[in-house]
């Protein structure tokens, strides 16, 4: 049996669901990993005029590819920018992280190669914090040869969510511009004119990405993986994933496609840091008014871990929505939509995730993670009793 933690002072945000309840003062105990009734002999953290709220669930999140290559042509191995990206999750409240890893057909930093890497220092990484390390597999449409090991990672329970991403058409569109070539290249860790070649070559079997579509999603509803479906532009697109059994629609290009994925009961996918930057820094739909009727049900860190942090605080101070409202969007809601339904609010028995915060700065002081103090940032250890 652990010692155990217990929480005191703060005003704390119910228990789990949909529609998490209002802030109370309350306080919040943890033992053996999960939220429990106090016990003696617990270690005391004092949570005066600070907020305890669930530990952050994000759905998706791409942050962690700056650990692993901070800057074109530099590479850091797998085992250090893990741990790297684990401290910087736990800081940022984040106790749950689908880390967002494309596999490509790309060289480099989405390779299969860089996959493979991954997966393998994940255990190790997992073992060493109290976060909940994931991944949440984001496969390019065209890269075929990476199929047998895409449906073995579902196949023995290394993914946790499977995303249908197809960026390949896109890219190709800028690739006459040499900066936007260049970028692409740098990333891959190749020259120019061969990245060029082999995203043409992606091109030209096109006709092969419906079938290796459906015989991945066959693979995931067998593993009990759950499917989204990525920067759907229509209507149709979103249709196409339905039919696939992608019960997530995430990042919708048009509020059309958003609206009726959520008259269909789906959960909507949208970034943090469009909230916080005011739109998308795409010019797509701005994800705060969508949230604030209804439309977008989960914000994901996309590629800033701190905004799922502010998020919240940026809706509630709208005016629309309450704060424990908009905490659901960065907590209860995605680990609805992940069928995780351990965590996600603070109900006894529940993983003994949390997130203290300082209402005033709205930052980070402390966050618990299976009922260890993962991270406190400097001059909170005060608090500690």
């Amino acid at each position: 049996m652990s010692r155990g933690w217990i929480v005191t002072g703060g005003d704390v945000l119910g228990e789990n669901g949909l529609a998490l309840a209002s802030l109370a003062p309350a306080s919040l105990a943890f033992a053996d990993g999960v939220v429990a009734e106090a016990s003696a002999g617990a270690r005391e953290f004092d949570a005066a005029g600070l907020l305890v709220l669930p530990g952050i669930v994000d759905i998706h999140g791409d942050a962690h590819e700056r650990a692993f290559q901070p800057r074109p042509g530099v590479d850091f191995a797998a085992n250090f920018a893990l741990a790297d990206a684990a401290r910087q999750l736990l800081a940022a409240g984040i106790t749950t992280a689908c880390l967002g890893v494309t596999l490509s057909w790309e060289p480099g930093l989405r390779s299969l190669a860089a996959f493979r890497a991954l997966d393998d220092a994940l255990d190790a990484a997992r073992a060493a914090t109290p976060g909940d390390l994931l991944i949440h597999l984001r496969f390019e449409a065209d890269n075929f040869g990476a199929i047998p090991t895409a449906l073995a990672a579902m196949a023995g329970g290394r993914i946790a969510m499977l995303g249908f991403n197809d960026h390949t058409p896109s890219i190709v569109k800028k690739l006459a511009d040499p900066v936007q070539l260049a970028k692409y290249a740098g990333r891959a860790g190749v020259a120019a004119d061969v990245f060029a070649t082999l995203a043409a070559a992606a091109m030209a079997r096109r006709g092969e990405v419906p079938a290796a579509r459906a015989l991945m999603a066959e693979a995931a509803q067998a593993a009990g993986v759950p499917m989204l479906s990525h920067d759907d532009a229509s209507l149709e697109d979103r249709r196409s994933f339905r039919a696939l059994g992608a019960q997530v629609c995430e990042f919708p290009m048009a509020e059309a496609v958003a609206a009726e994925a959520r008259g269909m009961g789906e959960a909507v996918v949208m970034g943090a840091p469009n909230v916080v930057r005011g739109g998308s820094h795409l010019g797509w739909a701005s994800a705060a008014p969508l949230a604030e009727r209804g439309l977008v049900t989960v914000l994901a860190s996309d590629y800033v871990w701190p905004a799922l942090t502010l998020a919240p605080f940026v809706l509630a101070d709208r005016g629309a929505m309450d704060l424990a409202a908009a905490w659901a969007l960065v907590s209860a809601n995605p680990a609805a939509a992940l069928g995780l339904a351990d965590r996600g609010g603070l109900a006894v028995g529940q993983r003994g995730d949390a997130v203290v915060m300082d209402p005033a700065t709205r930052s980070v002081v402390a966050t618990f993670a299976r009922g260890r103090l993962g991270w406190i940032a400097p001059g909170a250890e005060a608090r500690i009793g």
